[in-house]
């Protein structure tokens, strides 16, 4: 990649990150970054979304299982 190209990448990156502080969305540069990627290979923006959201309501459940269960001695 020329150094032009990565800086437009660097950039627009960069403007994501700030629209998603905007919005609150809760995901870190890596996860945002690997997020376009998949759309940029031709994956279903709106599926991404939904993968995100489901992966959300899974995590409480299974952080407060694992925080209930007894620890070892």
């Amino acid at each position: 990649m020329d150094p032009e190209a990565a800086r437009n990448a660097r950039d627009s990156l960069d403007l994501v990150i700030h629209m998603s502080n905007i919005l609150d969305t809760g995901l870190d540069r890596h996860s945002l970054s690997v997020l376009i990627a998949l759309s940029e290979l031709g994956f279903n923006p709106e599926a991404l979304a939904a993968v995100v959201k489901e992966f959300r309501r899974e995590t409480p459940a299974s952080s407060s299982v694992q925080s209930s269960a007894p620890s070892a001695p």
